[in-house]
């Protein structure tokens, strides 16, 4: 089954992602973009090539011009139609889906990801596809852009946010696991830019996911041994399309994706010294919200999904959002998540204290997470939501995205995923065990 979501299409390559399928996508995109320029990039993944020549050689054919970077970050096709006249990009990933899976994402002339809206032309101009509906026409042309990278590292190293001669004074020692996905070039040579000492771990963009393709903390216990072993000040992890950052300290312990997000936005308030409005999703830990309140900040929530924090951010004018995932979006780079910025971000953060990572993490709000899901086949979703509905009465309900309830410091979170087909259950609480009650509860009448 073909996945279609505001996240792009992702199927299982041959069966659901197939030369039909990849045609069909190449022709509705020419016919959603305006005319002009197109960007595209791919992950590390080997299935990756065919896909993209057949998207590339489709969209020739229909007259457009491409500017193909090769393997690169999601984040970097982002960053590189912000900066340029192009109307819009594509890249091949299926991000942090096993081997067998690949996909597409979609992106707007300005630089975000496609919106509901588009999404819903684009579906109907594939599903509406004809194979002879396409004319003749005079072929389009294929550029190499071979320094896509480099430019969107200099970028991250020029942030106003952060203070570049402080980050390369303390010559940090980072290792950086890049599960041999889109990050595995971008993240060493943007570290090196900023003075660090780098140890790489799966580094090569062959597409062999050496562990679990999420950087949570049960795939990164070799990271975290590499760290403990070279006495590193910092571990970075990404997943294959590099737009997502997780953080190991120094004692190899994973601080978990959602203090990510946290360590930015302590690091930017500290640096900018300004009264902020944050964005994000929620499924997002309570931890921003914490530490936004003691610095006179506020957060505002979106439905999952970084288009819908994207257009949150737009909404209220925020420079600063993300998601609980390892997600940072800056809008001074470009409105996307970008494990580039995120990494860059959290040294800066380092920067401006003696202490220890650790002892950084230990000074913020501390919540814990606890993620789990369950499969849709055979399941009928508004029943379950129906029945979980009065389960807590005691709580706010946000039913803006599936079923959240809320309490004052903790809450549980059922929704259908964007990329794959389960339906995912996130819970937290200052202690684990509150939060894996909730989820408890909810599965216990699945």
């Amino acid at each position: 089954m073909l996945i279609r979501s505001i996240s792009g299409i992702r199927g299982l390559v041959e069966e659901d992602l197939n030369r039909d399928t990849i045609i069909q996508y190449a022709n509705a995109l020419h016919t959603t973009l305006k005319p002009g320029v197109i960007y595209a990039g791919r992950d590390g993944r080997p299935s990756g090539d065919i896909i993209i020549e057949i998207m590339i050689e489709e969209l020739l054919k229909l007259g457009r011009t491409v500017i193909y970077c090769g393997i690169v970050p999601t984040p970097t096709i982002q960053y590189m139609v912000h900066t340029t006249e192009a109307v819009g990009g594509f890249i091949i990933t299926a991000s942090h889906n096993p081997i067998e899976w690949n996909g597409i994402k979609f992106v707007r002339e300005d630089s975000t990801f496609f919106h509901l809206k588009d999404c819903e032309n684009l579906f109907e101009a594939a599903e509406n596809f004809k194979s002879d509906n396409v004319h003749e026409q005079e072929k389009g042309m294929i550029w190499e852009e071979k320094n896509a990278i480099h430019k969107h590292v200099l970028n991250c190293s020029s942030l106003t946010c952060i203070n570049l001669d402080n980050i390369r004074q303390k010559k940090f020692r980072v290792v950086i696991d890049a599960v041999n996905g889109a990050g595995s070039h971008a993240l060493p040579s943007m570290l090196e830019l900023l003075g660090c000492e780098v140890i790489v771990l799966n580094c090569e963009p062959n597409g062999k996911f050496t562990r679990g393709t999420e950087p949570l903390p049960e795939n990164l216990l070799d990271l975290s041994k590499k760290v403990i072993n070279h006495k590193a000040d910092v571990g970075f992890a990404v997943d294959p399309d590099a737009d997502r950052l997780a953080v190991v300290d120094e004692n190899g312990q994973p601080l978990g994706e959602e203090y990510t997000l946290v360590l930015a936005a302590d690091g930017y308030l500290k640096t900018m010294q300004t009264k902020e409005k944050f964005v994000t999703n929620l499924s997002t830990s309570l931890a921003l919200d914490k530490l936004a309140l003691s610095r006179e900040c506020t957060v505002e929530r979106a439905a999952v999904g970084e288009i819908n924090v994207v257009n949150k951010m737009n909404d209220i004018g925020a420079n600063l959002g993300g998601e609980g995932n390892g997600g940072v979006i800056l809008r001074e780079c470009h409105l996307g998540r970008d494990s580039l910025v995120a990494a860059t971000m959290v040294l800066n953060r380092m920067s401006q204290s003696e202490e220890s990572l650790s002892a950084i993490y230990i000074t913020l709000p501390q919540f814990k997470i606890v993620k789990d899901k369950i499969s849709i086949k055979g399941l009928d979703k508004e029943l379950l939501l129906s029945e979980v509905n009065d389960l807590f009465p005691d709580a706010e309900k946000d039913e803006s995205d599936g079923l959240k309830f809320i309490w004052e410091d903790k809450w549980v979170h059922l929704r259908s995923s964007n990329t794959e087909p389960i339906m995912r259950i996130y819970a937290e609480a200052p202690l684990k065990r509150e939060a894996e009650i909730l989820i408890i509860k909810i599965k216990s009448i699945v």
